[in-house]
């Protein structure tokens, strides 16, 4: 069985919904729950964000009390609000909200995560046992280690491995500050999301020294397989990339595999199993 650990629905008409753009035209109509792409092996996905709204939040919600594959939701909400903590601890009480996301790597401070005002809000997702997810590019890991070693208790996803730029051969760089973040151990690391960064070098030599490092740093019991599924389809199909990735780690053996592509993500996430 497979944990889809990173996957989205949105709905153009909805009011919160922003982003995907037009000129984005392989992603840039609705991908809802009779989309996503059938595949026997997925025992249930983790729903991710994809709006700063609140109100994408609540219709997430609604949409995984209506459809049992998806297993939680990662929603979204202002963590500099003067009202941050109440705001958690209300959201907490959903029993299928299990971690918040803030957009990094779209803010104009890169370091707002480290915000003081941010602080509480952080305090107040570990105290109610929520997850972070960090969205945010590979110039960033530092900001993100640095989060994790001032708050130990808070359960911290980077998402897309950091988002390496594959296409553009900046290997070195996000390797070293990896390792660096991995040794963290309240960090996971999500196994998603690099196609897009590939700029379209998505064969399994150039893919295959990411995956690597990723599972070289992390080890296989802190990596979380996932899709970025609809966003995926900017650069390859879901069964391919599943596919890529079961043979990239085709090398550990099947208890290993096992935790990437099910244990890590349903533990991460207290996800209930039954």
């Amino acid at each position: 069985m497979i944990l889809d650990g990173h996957q989205h629905f949105w709905a153009l008409a909805n009011p919160f919904t922003d982003w995907p753009t037009a000129d984005l035209a392989p992603i840039h109509r609705d991908f809802l729950p009779a989309d996503f792409p059938a595949d026997a092996a997925v025992w249930g996905t983790v729903l991710v964000q994809a709006a700063p709204d609140p109100a994408e939040t609540a219709w997430l919600l609604r949409l995984a009390q209506d459809h049992p594959l998806v297993r939680g939701v990662v929603g979204w909400a202002d963590l500099s609000a003067p009202d941050a903590a109440a705001q958690i601890a209300a959201l907490a009480q959903e029993p299928l909200l299990k971690g918040l996301r803030p957009m990094l790597q779209g803010l104009d401070d890169p370091r707002w995560i480290l915000r003081a005002d941010v602080a509480d809000g952080l305090d107040a997702m570990a105290r109610h046992g929520l997850c972070l997810d960090a969205l945010v590019r590979a110039p960033q890991l530092p900001v993100i280690a640095q989060l994790a070693a001032r708050h130990p208790a808070l359960r911290i996803a980077l998402d897309h491995a950091g988002k390496p730029d594959i296409a553009s051969h900046g290997y070195a760089a996000w390797a070293n500050e990896l390792a660096a973040l991995s040794g963290h151990g309240n960090v996971w690391c999500k196994l998603s999301g690099l196609w897009t960064e590939a700029g379209g070098q998505t064969d399994d030599a150039t893919i295959a020294p990411y995956v690597d490092h990723i599972l070289a740093c992390f080890g296989p019991d802190r990596v979380i397989w996932g899709s970025d599924w609809p966003v995926l389809h900017l650069a390859g199909d879901y069964h391919d990339w599943l596919a890529q990735c079961r043979r990239l780690l085709s090398g550990f053996n099947e208890t290993e595999q096992a935790q990437v592509f099910l244990h890590n993500g349903v533990g991460f996430y207290g996800l209930a199993t039954s």
